[in-house]
C-alpha cells in the first residue's frame, strides 16, 4: 500500500528514496512511516546492498515488471519487491502450490508424490515452502520427475531453514527459483510464515492441500488462495486421522475434491497442456524447419520476429513451423508473439550444433 503511494507520486524509485519529509507526505505517507523511511535512508547503502545481493547470487524482481510473478502483482497485499536465488521464468505462470503438515502420515506422503509427479510431468511448476514434510516431497519428486519447482521462504535467501535442506535448495535454485519478500539477513520468525503463505497462493493458479489439522500453515495458504481468488483443491483423507481434518473441512466448504493430478489439471483447464507433453515426447522435430528453430528457442520467451531471424527462416516459414511444432507440444504460444520451447528434447532426438555436441 505504502510502496504504491510511492510509486504513483513519484517518477522512480530512486527519486523517492532521496525523498525528503515533505514530498514523503505529498506522497501519502503518515508522519511516522515518513521519518522512518528518512531514517533509512541515513542508515542504508543501496549500492552496498546491491553488492551484497550479487555477491549471494540474488536478484530482485520489481512488482510490475518482468519477471516478477504476474499473478501474483494481482493480489491486494502483493509485494512490492521479490528477492530470488534461481530464476522465475514465463512457464512458472503454470503452476500449482502443493501444501500440507510438516508430520505427514504414510498416507499424505504417497498422495504428495503421486500429485507433484503427475503435474511436473505435465510442465506444471509445482511450487510450495520448503518446510518439513509435505512441502520437502512435493519439491524433491517434482525435481526427480525432471519438472520445474519453485520455493517460498520465510526468512532472507542467504538462510535456509530447515537446515537438513540446504542441499534442496540449492538444487531448486538451479531448475526452479528460491523467492522471498525478507531481505538478507532476515531469520525465519514464526510470525513471519503466515505471510510467507501468501506468496505460495499468489504466484499460483491453485493450491493443493493435502493434509493438515484446522490450524495448520497449509489452512492459512488455503484461506489466502480463496482471498486471492485461486482454485482451491484438497485430498480426501481419513475421517479418524486429525491430518485429515484440514482438507475435509475445506471440502465441506466448496473446495474440490481431488484424486489425482488429472482432476487439477481439468479444474485449471491445463489438460491441453498435458496432451501436448505426452504428444511432444512421441513427435520430435523432423524436417530441417523445425530443427532450425528448435535450435535457436529456448525456455525464455522470444519475439517470432528474432526466432525467424537467428534461425535463417523467413518468418512467414517460421510462423506455420511453430504452429506445427506447438501441436507436436515442443513450443508454446504465449500470446504477443511470444514463444518458449514446452519442454527439453529426448536424447535421441536432441539437436547438435556445427560440433555435433547436442544443445
Amino acid at each position: 500500500m505504502r510502496f504504491g503511494l510511492l510509486d504513483r507520486f513519484f517518477s522512480d524509485m530512486e527519486e523517492a528514496w532521496h525523498a525528503g519529509l515533505t514530498d514523503l507526505a505529498a506522497a501519502g505517507l503518515d508522519a511516522r512511516t515518513a521519518s522512518e523511511v528518512r531514517r533509512a535512508q541515513q542508515e542504508i547503502d543501496p549500492d552496498g546492498e546491491m553488492e551484497r545481493l550479487e555477491r549471494a547470487g540474488v536478484t530482485v524482481l520489481a512488482a510490475g515488471h518482468a519477471p516478477y510473478p504476474s499473478r501474483l502483482g494481482e493480489i491486494d497485499d502483493a509485494p512490492p519487491l521479490l528477492y530470488a536465488r534461481g530464476e522465475w521464468r514465463a512457464e512458472d505462470e503454470w503452476s500449482v502450490a502443493v501444501v500440507g503438515t510438516r508430520g505427514a502420515t504414510a498416507y499424505g506422503r504417497q498422495a504428495t508424490a503421486e500429485f507433484a509427479r503427475g503435474l511436473a510431468a505435465t510442465g506444471v511448476t509445482v511450487v510450495s515452502g520448503l518446510a518439513r514434510g509435505v512441502d520437502t516431497i512435493a519439491h524433491r519428486t517434482a525435481l526427480d520427475s525432471g519438472g520445474r519447482t519453485v520455493a517460498a521462504l520465510a526468512n532472507g535467501l542467504d538462510t535456509v531453514y530447515p537446515p537438513e535442506n540446504r542441499h534442496l535448495a540449492d538444487e531448486i535454485a538451479e531448475r526452479g527459483a528460491l523467492l522471498t519478500d525478507y531481505p538478507l539477513g532476515t531469520k525465519p520468525r514464526a510470525d513471519f510464515f503466515p505471510r510467507r503463505n501468501r506468496i505460495l497462493s499468489g504466484v499460483s493458479l491453485g493450491t493443493l492441500v493435502v493434509e493438515g489439522d484446522y490450524q495448520s500453515g497449509a489452512m492459512i495458504t488455503a484461506k489466502f488462495a480463496t482471498e486471492q481468488n485461486r482454485e482451491l483443491f484438497a485430498v480426501p483423507g481419513s475421517i479418524f486421522s486429525p491430518q485429515s481434518r484440514g482438507p475435509l473441512s475445506l471440502i465441506r466448504d466448496g473446495a474440490t475434491p481431488v484424486a489425482s493430478a488429472n482432476d487439477i489439471l481439468e479444474a485449471l483447464n491445463l489438460t491441453q497442456l498435458g496432451a501436448q507433453m505426452d504428444f511432444g515426447r512421441a513427435a520430435p522435430p523432423e524436417s530441417p524447419d523445425e530443427r532450425a528453430l528448435m535450435r535457436v528457442l529456448t525456455r525464455d520467451p522470444q519475439h517470432i520476429d528474432l526466432v525467424a531471424r537467428m534461425s535463417g527462416l523467413a518468418p512467414s516459414v517460421a510462423s506455420g513451423t511453430l504452429a506445427l511444432l506447438e501441436l507436436k507440444g515442443l513450443v508454446r504460444d504465449l500470446g504477443g508473439m511470444q514463444f518458449v520451447r514446452v519442454r527439453e528434447e529426448s536424447p535421441e532426438y536432441s539437436v547438435t550444433d556445427t560440433h555435433g555436441t547436442p544443445r
